[in-house]
């Protein structure tokens, strides 16, 4: 099976001793004896794995529903369970800042965030990736005020989507832990050296216990060796990071990072290949559920995609021939796996959690649509927008987007291009 594109075909559901929503990978002397079941919420989990990972610098500000992971973290420092040094600063522009220096002198750096902090990051964003820094970010993906609002939606990285960073989106605590060990690997590889974000849903995943299989500290070591800088600062051999490019030269500098970022495809594909027979789990670029013979899917990422499944489940034990498409990675954007898995459908509903304002469609629905458009796919597709502040998206909701899909693919017209679920009008 390629690894890019994860098949998972069956429908009942099914409770294996890997965690939520994980299928047990089929590799040879694969056992669970090399792991031990712990229940994390989201935030620990992510902060266990950034423990296990050996990180020099975490330098990050408390923020809703993020804070979990740095008093968790700080709590390993406090007890001196690991050797990093925590920085403890003002304002979510100077974690970064912080990681940005610590990244330039060649130590594995982490940081975390959420909504207004990410915000406050992103001027800051746009140098960590435009100098090449290997940092490894998690947010806790809340909404934007205003209005103020706490809890989750995906407006805050949508928002900073054409940062330069890579973007991993998980759909539950398992796959917070294992992207969070894979990042490092794929942000400090030779060919990438950028900045990765693992975005979670913000309370949904946050603060949520689940079954956790964590990996052994050795095996983690064995997959993740300390970081190797191919560029560093050294007050003994002094160079310029950053500086000043006027237009002879900023272009080519952007086209290169264009290149690195798109030489991250490969390279995740790499580092999940490596990783998924260590962690007895299976990970790639997206995940299809029941596709192969659907007439209409769902394509979401995050914890909607359980929902979607669950739904999907229902649907078919009626007969009707529905399917889930999971984005794991949303950029680089996948656009070859996304137009191979729904090259068999008449319609898909794009689900996403932010507001794209005054586009035509949503951020996630915009980049499909275009990926479509280059493949000369004929699937008639529709944009569902839901969840918005921490909204509940229900089943009887993705029921709906479902038979809306059903319903343009047998007329093969689109009456609604955006759809708005479960809001008051």
């Amino acid at each position: 099976m390629a690894r890019r594109i994860i098949k998972r075909d069956y429908y009942k559901a099914t409770a294996p001793p890997f965690g939520p929503n994980i299928t047990p990978y089929p590799g040879e002397g694969m056992t669970v004896q090399r792991q031990d079941l712990v229940g994390y919420n989201g935030d620990e989990a992510v902060a266990f794995a950034v423990k296990q990972c050996k990180v020099g610098v975490v330098a990050a500000y408390p923020i809703t529903p993020q804070t979990i992971m740095v008093e968790a973290f700080s709590q390993y420092v406090a007890d001196g369970e690991v050797d990093t040094e925590f920085v403890c600063v003002e304002s979510e522009h100077s974690a970064i800042s912080a990681c940005v220096g610590s990244s330039l002198v060649g130590v594995r750096v982490f940081t975390a965030t959420a909504s207004q902090g990410v915000a406050l990051m992103h001027e800051v964003l746009y140098a960590a990736s435009g100098l090449r820094c290997p940092i490894v970010m998690a947010v806790a993906n809340r909404a934007l005020s205003a209005p103020i609002n706490i809890h989750g939606d995906h407006s805050d990285m949508m928002g900073s989507r054409d940062c330069g960073w890579i973007q991993i989106y998980v759909e539950n605590v398992q796959e917070a832990y294992d992207w969070t060990i894979m990042a490092f690997k794929i942000a400090e590889d030779p060919a990438v050296q950028l900045p990765v974000s693992i975005n979670l849903d913000g309370f949904t995943l946050t603060h949520s216990m689940e079954n956790l299989n964590v990996m052994k500290d050795d095996e983690v070591a064995k997959f993740l060796p300390p970081r190797k800088a191919y560029v560093k600062l050294d007050p003994d051999h002094p160079i310029t990071l950053g500086g000043l490019a006027l237009p002879e030269y900023y272009f080519e500098i952007k086209r290169q990072q264009e290149e690195a970022i798109r030489m991250a495809h490969k390279v995740i594909e790499s580092v999940a290949e490596e990783y998924c027979p260590r962690a007895c789990r299976e990970y790639g670029i997206i995940e299809t559920f029941m596709i192969d013979d659907a007439e209409a899917a769902i394509l979401t990422l995050g914890s909607t995609a359980g929902t979607a499944r669950h739904v999907a489940r229902s649907l078919r034990s009626r007969g009707k021939k529905v399917g889930v498409i999971k984005l794991w990675l949303y950029r680089p954007f996948p656009a070859a796996e996304v137009a191979a898995a729904v090259s068999g459908l008449k319609a898909l509903a794009v689900v996403e959690r932010a507001i794209s304002f005054g586009a035509p469609m949503g951020a996630v629905a915009s980049d499909t649509a275009v990926a479509l458009r280059q493949s000369d796919s004929k699937v008639k597709m529709l944009n569902a927008i839901c969840g918005i502040g921490g909204r509940d998206i229900s089943p009887d909701d993705l029921e709906d987007v479902f038979n809306k899909a059903l319903e343009v693919g047998e007329t093969g017209v689109v009456k609604e291009p955006v759809m708005y679920v479960g809001v008051r009008e």
